[in-house]
């Protein structure tokens, strides 16, 4: 501002100096000045100022003194003017040019957190070092660096890899930062990528943006780590992809009517040919209420009856679903259902019935199951199954949880050198763990049971037992999964699981009888547990009702076949709970009204004294006694309800004992 003010009045005073105003001068003033003007016109001559015009009037010889005097005062006062205009101009340009690099100037320790990225992923911290822990801390800061930086130059020089992990006390405070994280997450080394996903997973101070960031940049196999991560933050996983619509007229049923009619139809499973023609029918009979008609009884699907207003949807496509998981256990439809957009249209039926766990449960069923292949694991990933899964893993219901801990379990194939095909299921540990395992446990279900509720703790009669109100909130729904694991944190604890009926009425697929017998079962069942990495290591089995007589069949056929010699010369002890060694009265009492209820063939095996259970019971008899098994007998002192007219021993305290040890009761 000075500057201009300068230049303005550097201006006024040029426009005030201009010519004088004349005034009225005696005839000798006159002559003076004409004198003057003949002086100023041979200076001008002179120093070639000015040209003489033709015929001009000379100059005399003598000149006035205060003429030249005039002259020399106005040469120095443009000389003045001149000067100041230079210096004002010169000091207004400095001015500028001094400011616009000010505002251009660059800030070098905001280029350096710029590189950093620090300040996106960490507190800010001050980068005063005085402000640090002292001199200690940082002489000991410096040696790490001066060490670290030899090592790497080894490790360049003899081309070998360098442990990064070497020590965090030198790094800065953005090698802790998200973008470091992920960098490890994708080292060559396994173990610094194994606890790189820990820190990630472990961290709970970032900001939304920062969860996106990890979920937007993480690649596959750090997603799945993470998902498979204790108490994670679901914010580390992008939501599903956005399906397009569909036509309000156009039924999720029809679409997996198409999907089943495009998988291979012949060379089939009877059981997947059984349930496919099911799905197809029962859903032709939906298209046929559709278009009018009156849709009753679909045949051996739905048992009841419906009008053209309600149709159910939801029931025809658990029987689609029930198909495509028979599907699904055979790797070449795995494949074909994956290139017919399966895996978009099971996301889509999964976020519109999130009110059927039914259906869900079947879904996610069917994902462990296509996720024993791996050459699918990437389609999986993209379909956004992975934070559906992960959301599942913190359900408080122990069938989902369990089911999304198999599926993303056969995904990880970072830390888990298993498969757990369909039916076999992986109650601890269900996460990651640094902890290392000693031994497997493993839980075979009987006769109606199932993986997961025979382990539940008593049910509870809301109306007698009060006591039992009041302990509701430790009820445990599994107790292996909760009691078990919590005592003994070092086992694998696995439940089997496999369909039982006491009638063929309510057989799933009765196509094929031979399938449910004992000896059918057991072969099915070593494969599976082979392939789960049972025989590895010490294994316990604790199995009820039937599943001891299972238990007792693949121990004795295993000990036969010399692929399955790790199962038997592992384990090293076995539990049955109320297991029928000679029969039970359940089958007598269904055997005798047969006619009725067609009994199964589970419960024909279970016939008392059947000649077929003494040889199974001796050859596991002489088969122990070579391998010296602790067996451990359970039998029932107390009546069964089977229903509310029936009372009886299912297992009879005699045949609970396999003869060759005491039993507790």
């Amino acid at each position: 501002m000075s500057v201009a003010a300068y230049c303005i009045f550097c201006y006024r005073q040029i426009g005030t100096s201009g010519p004088a105003t004349k005034t009225h001068l005696p005839w000798n003033d006159i002559i003076l000045s004409s004198t003057s003007s003949c002086l100023l016109s041979a200076c001008q001559n002179s120093y070639g100022l000015a040209k003489t015009e033709p015929g001009g009037g000379g100059c005399g010889a003598n000149l006035p003194v205060h003429a030249e005097e005039k002259k020399l005062f106005m040469i120095g006062k443009i000389a003045k003017v001149t000067g100041s205009l230079i210096l004002g101009g010169f000091v207004f340009i400095t001015y500028e040019v001094l400011s616009l690099k000010k505002l251009l100037q660059i800030d070098t320790q905001a280029i350096h957190q710029e590189k950093l990225k620090s300040y996106v992923y960490i507190r800010t911290t001050s980068l005063n070092r005085s402000e640090y822990q002292g001199i200690t801390y940082q002489a000991r800061k410096e040696i790490h660096k001066a060490v670290r930086k030899i090592l790497e130059t080894e490790a360049k020089i003899f081309r070998r890899p360098f442990n990064e992990q070497f020590s965090t006390f030198d790094g800065e405070d953005h090698e802790c930062a998200l973008w470091l994280l992920l960098k490890r997450c994708q080292s060559e080394d396994k173990e610094v990528r194994l606890q790189a996903v820990q820190d990630l997973a472990n961290n709970s101070h970032w900001h939304d943006y920062q969860y996106g960031t990890v979920a937007q940049t993480c690649d596959q196999r750090t997603a799945i780590g993470l998902a498979r991560s204790k108490d994670i933050d679901l914010r580390f996983f992008l939501p599903p992809p956005p399906l397009p619509k569909i036509k309000n007229d156009y039924p999720i049923e029809d679409e997996l009517r198409l999907l089943l009619v495009s998988l291979p139809q012949t060379g089939l499973d009877p059981c997947v040919q059984y349930f496919t023609s099911l799905a197809l029918r029962e859903s032709s009979q939906t298209l046929a209420a559709q278009r009018g008609g009156l849709w009753c009884f679909g045949g051996n699907g739905l048992p009841y009856c419906e009008t053209l207003s309600k149709i159910p949807s939801e029931t025809v496509e658990l029987f689609c679903l029930q198909a495509l998981v028979q599907h699904s256990k055979v790797s070449s439809h795995c494949d074909k259902i994956e290139a017919k957009g399966g895996l978009q249209l099971l996301q889509r039926i999964y976020q519109l019935r999130k009110d059927s766990a039914k259906i869900q449960r079947n879904i996610i069923r069917i994902i462990g199951n296509m996720a024993l292949d791996e050459r699918l694991h990437s389609s999986i990933v993209r379909a956004g199954w992975v934070s559906v899964l992960a959301e599942v893993m913190k359900s408080p219901h122990v069938i989902q949880s369990s089911h999304a801990s198999r599926a993303l379990a056969n995904l990880d194939r970072e830390t888990v050198k298993e498969k757990y095909p369909d039916g076999v299921y992986v109650l601890h540990p269900q996460y990651r763990s640094s902890q290392p395992i000693r031994a497997d446990i493993l839980f075979v279900h009987g006769l109606l049971g199932a993986a997961f509720k025979t382990w539940r703790q008593q049910d509870i009669d809301r109306r007698l037992d009060k006591k039992a109100l009041e302990g509701e909130e430790n009820y445990s729904q599994c107790w292996p999964k909760t009691w078990l694991a919590s005592d003994c944190p070092a086992l694998r604890i696995i439940s089997v699981e496999y369909d039982t009926h006491l009638s063929d009425w309510k057989a799933k697929c009765p196509v094929e009888a031979h399938r449910k017998s004992i000896a059918y079962r057991s072969n099915e069942l070593l494969d599976k547990l082979r392939a789960a990495g049972i025989g590895d290591r010490p294994l316990v089995w604790v199995s009820h009702s039937m599943g001891g007589l299972l238990v007792k069949k693949m121990l004795v056929d295993a000990s036969k076949n010399p692929e399955m010699d790790k199962i038997v010369n592992n384990t090293r002890g076995i539990i049955f709970y109320s297991v029928p060694h000679h029969g039970s009265q359940l089958a007598e009492y269904s055997i005798n009204a047969r006619y009725l209820l067609f009994p199964s063939v589970e419960v024909k095996e279970l016939s008392k004294d059947s000649p077929a259970l003494k040889k199974l019971n001796d050859d596991f008899l002489s088969f122990a006694k070579d391998k010296k098994f602790s067996v451990l007998s359970f039998a029932e002192t107390l009546p069964t309800h089977i229903g509310s007219m029936i009372k009886l021993h299912v297992v009879p305290l005699e045949s609970a004992s396999t003869q060759a040890i005491a039993y507790a009761s």
